[in-house]
């Protein structure tokens, strides 16, 4: 099971600390049950006026010694325990870590953002409850069972017998039933509180449109009825886990009874002396302690799957060999020298889907083949859905092909991991720029640049009008997301960060979507003046400016269906016609 790769693993390796952590909770139990059954002896021996002092010093010296050995066994037990699984703890962040930081890409396009989110900051997290919260007292009381039917069957093995039916209830029926009840409703309240998180989150997004239709009142009140769903279910999951401790409650009652009855049964056939028969009840008590939390322990399974899931997820997604390679993917530098003397990037007869292998009837894309040399331009057409993201994100190594290759210099392109920022830069829809000066936004491309390479890489963008035309030039702060900046002004900071990058490979994913026919005009103009010399492969909707491009491939369902220059397109096919003077009526 993948279970066992965040599981197992650590139970081996801290396999001793284990077992003393086992065993100090089972001395901590035990010592507060002696401290119950000499103290029950001690009240019934004074209560009887003992024969002389040492019949009740000695018990006097038992309770101190075994209320202080509990308090003891129970810090050092917490300490090692919690020791213990901070290690533990350590050691699963750091393997997340290696995992989700070489294939950023990957994860990103793979999951979503919550999920990853929800990993960094929960999953593990519940990983260390299942040591502390279930694992630990479940064995405890595991090892206490054995050892109280083993006690109780020297005395009585018949009795024993009646004592192990009632602690079977408590120990593995009511768990069990608890477990099943739990994980249905537990599923049903996850179900019911994503859906209602999805329908608030929409509502937060689109406030205004409900304020401008005027129904406001009907989201409320559907929202209402949907928290209303989930209460109900949180409620009947309470309710179970009150009756619960009612039935346990019971079984430890008739438990006591047992006890009593059976205890001065053995009193009055002479087994045992009046005085054990307050000791045998009183230490029922603290043996409780330990029985009863199983079915707690045990309810929280549930809890821990879907963190499982997401790990295990992640793990299976993280690729450890191709074509019985290892691959630990490259470093940037490593990269670098790869592309050193430019990069012939090729899609050879690729196909891929995002379904399980062999589950889809239509691949994302199917039959894929593209050769890019250095300093060639590739435009690539078609509508959304037709497969783009998919080539993109092939392209970049951020999925492997379920059949064919896709080849940097030779070299398969899921290989290059950390190393692909130096060979393929991309200049997407909306470029993230953050809240800090318009010179660290465009560092961003290569932090090491120097003061003359960021100037030169500002005038390529053209964006030096607008930096003399701002008060603190190059220092100026962009606000959150650059809002201070126009669309083509972002995308023009975007590019000079592309230009500052400086790689072989450039892929344009629909850069002047949302912009005006003159800003969008210019900036093309501007981008592939800007990138001569390197390799693009942009992605666009529609056919402004795709004159300039040495290939242009249209794509539909995931397959090429037209390709060419823009001149042979134009020739052969009387439907790029048709969609070249949609877009360029004026020159058609």
């Amino acid at each position: 099971m993948r279970q066992e790769q965040w599981f197992r693993p650590y139970v081996t390796v801290y396999f001793w600390r284990f077992l003393l952590i086992v065993l100090l909770g089972a001395l901590t139990i035990l010592s507060a049950s002696m401290l119950m059954f000499t103290s029950g002896y001690l009240i019934s021996k004074s209560a009887l006026r003992p024969e002389n002092i040492l019949m009740v010093y000695v018990p006097t010296v038992g309770v101190r010694t075994f209320g202080i050995s509990r308090a003891v066994m129970h810090y050092v037990e917490r300490l090692v325990g919690h020791d213990t699984i901070l290690r533990i703890l350590s050691k699963m962040r750091l393997r997340l870590y290696q995992l989700l930081e070489p294939q950023a890409l990957r994860f990103s396009s793979r999951f979503k953002t919550g999920d990853l989110l929800g990993v960094l900051a929960d999953d593990i997290e519940y990983l260390q409850d299942v040591y502390i919260r279930t694992v630990f007292p479940a064995i405890v009381a595991l090892v206490l069972y054995a050892g109280v039917i083993i006690v109780i069957g020297v005395f009585d093995p018949i009795f024993a017998l009646l004592m192990a039916a009632y602690i079977f209830l408590l120990v593995f029926v009511l768990p069990i039933v608890s477990l099943l009840l739990t994980k249905r409703n537990n599923r049903k309240v996850k179900n019911e509180r994503a859906a209602l998180y999805q329908k608030l989150t929409d509502a937060v997004l689109g406030m205004g449109e409900w304020f401008i239709s005027g129904r406001q009142k009907d989201f409320l009140t559907g929202y209402e009825q949907d928290e209303a769903s989930v209460d109900r279910t949180d409620r009947s999951l309470k309710r179970w886990g009150r009756f619960r401790g009612f039935l346990s409650q019971l079984i430890v009652g008739a438990i006591v009874i047992s006890i009593i009855y059976w205890s001065g049964q053995q009193y009055a056939d002479g087994q045992i002396e009046v005085t054990l028969i307050a000791a045998f009840v009183l230490v029922v008590f603290p043996l409780m302690d330990a029985f009863l939390p199983v079915s707690e322990a045990i309810e929280r399974i549930p809890q821990y799957e879907q963190s499982f899931i997401r790990l295990n997820a992640i793990t299976e997604e993280t690729p450890e060999q191709v074509d019985g390679e290892d691959q630990a993917g490259m470093t940037r530098e490593e990269a670098a020298a790869t592309a050193l003397e430019g990069v012939y990037l090729k899609v050879d007869n690729v196909r891929f889907d995002y379904g399980e292998r062999g589950a889809s009837d239509r691949p994302t894309v199917s039959n894929l083949s593209l050769d890019i040399p250095q300093g060639a331009k590739v435009a690539v057409i078609g509508r959304s859905g037709a497969g783009k993201s998919t080539l993109l994100n092939l392209i970049q190594g951020v999925i492997t092909p379920m059949e064919g290759r896709v080849t940097i210099n030779g070299i398969d392109a899921c290989q290059f991991g950390d190393g692909m920022p130096s060979v393929v830069s991309v200049l997407n829809q909306k470029p993230h720029l953050f809240d800090t000066t318009l010179a660290n936004n465009i560092r961003l491309g290569r932090m090491d640049a120097s003061d003359e390479e960021l100037q030169a890489a500002v005038q390529k963008a053209r964006l030096g009008e607008l930096v003399n035309a701002l008060p603190e030039g190059l220092e100026t702060r962009m606000q959150e997301t650059g809002q201070r900046f126009s669309g083509g002004e972002r995308q023009r900071v975007a590019l000079a960060r592309i230009l500052l990058q400086d790689t072989p490979v450039v892929i344009l994913d629909e850069p002047t979507v949302g912009l005006d026919p003159k800003t969008e005009r210019d900036l093309l103009s501007t981008m592939f003046a800007s990138l001569e010399g390197k390799s693009l492969i942009w992605v666009t909707h529609h056919l402004v400016g795709v004159e300039k491009m040495d290939e242009i491939v249209f794509m539909e369902e995931g397959r090429i269906v037209m390709r060419g220059t823009h001149a042979e397109l134009m020739e052969r096919y009387p439907r790029y016609r048709s969609l070249y003077g949609l877009d360029r009526p004026v020159q058609v």
